[in-house]
């Protein structure tokens, strides 16, 4: 246990499970570089809070559309905090067009921001990571669409497929520098994203997930400042599914049943 992480670098951390996880991994002694798209409000409300955790914090805007600009971001953070030990690629976009009405450039659009934008920015901090030999943490937020369709989320799901399978291939092929590589599988979880921006989410029911409720940010940052930590060290190649047991239901039943009924014989 000789990785001693003092920064990280956490895109899309304006609101919701990026806003968590930069203020987890503060909590754990970290200084974080933040990235917002379209909110920069809520990102300096995420800066805010991580300063107020006596830890530093540098903002800037990333579009993980804008290929390969996005990278020269990553790299103009690394260099505002002099180094880069846990990359956590949470920015992406969703989608909900059925397969047959879906046009080219929803497809594309879709595909660029939750993966080909990933690439670049993982690529570029893997090389930092590299170049400075103390090792690293790579770590995707993908979904528990990674591993599982859903109806309706044709190009969101081939992007998070890829994406999980992008981070098992860094993990094969960056182990040998001391750098581990995971995907974290979110299920629902009350924030922005699913239009629960300030839900709690234990007052919500979900009778088709077996935890009965959707998760809330901070547990998917808990998971993540774990996988982020020296403790985890000899964790890679592996996707963490949290998602209070829906994936044992069927993403599209876990969220769809309305009543409490499959729980009995």
């Amino acid at each position: 246990m000789t990785f001693q992480p003092q920064t990280a670098i956490v895109t899309g951390a304006d609101s919701g499970i990026g806003r968590a996880t930069a203020v987890a991994l503060a909590t754990a002694g970290l200084d974080v570089g933040i990235t917002w798209h379209t909110d920069e409000s809520g990102a300096r409300d995420t800066a805010a809070e991580v300063r107020s955790l006596g830890r530093r914090a540098e903002v800037a805007r990333l579009d993980t559309t804008d290929l390969p600009g996005c990278g020269d971001v990553v790299d103009d953070l690394v260099t505002r905090l002099s180094r880069v030990d846990v990359f956590v690629n949470n920015a992406g976009a969703g989608g909900g067009t059925p397969f047959l009405d879906m046009d080219l450039d929803t497809w594309r659009a879709t595909v660029a921001a939750d993966l080909d934008g990933a690439f670049v920015c993982l690529q570029r901090a893997a090389r930092h990571m590299v170049a400075a030999g103390r090792g690293g943490r790579l770590i995707a937020v993908t979904s528990v669409h990674e591993l599982q369709p859903r109806v309706g989320s044709a190009a969101y799901d081939a992007a998070k497929h890829g994406l999980g399978g992008l981070m098992k291939t860094l993990a094969l092929e960056l182990g040998q520098y001391d750098i581990t590589a995971n995907s974290v599988a979110p299920g629902e979880i009350a924030t922005p994203m699913t239009g629960q921006t300030d839900a709690d989410p234990r007052s919500v029911e979900r009778p088709g997930i077996p935890l009965r409720r959707p998760g809330d940010a901070r547990e998917i940052a808990a998971v993540i400042a774990f996988l982020a930590s020296a403790g985890a060290g000899y964790v890679s190649g592996a996707t963490w599914v949290v998602d209070g047991g829906m994936q044992r239901m069927g993403p599209q039943a876990g969220s769809h049943l309305t009543s409490d009924d499959w729980r009995s014989v």
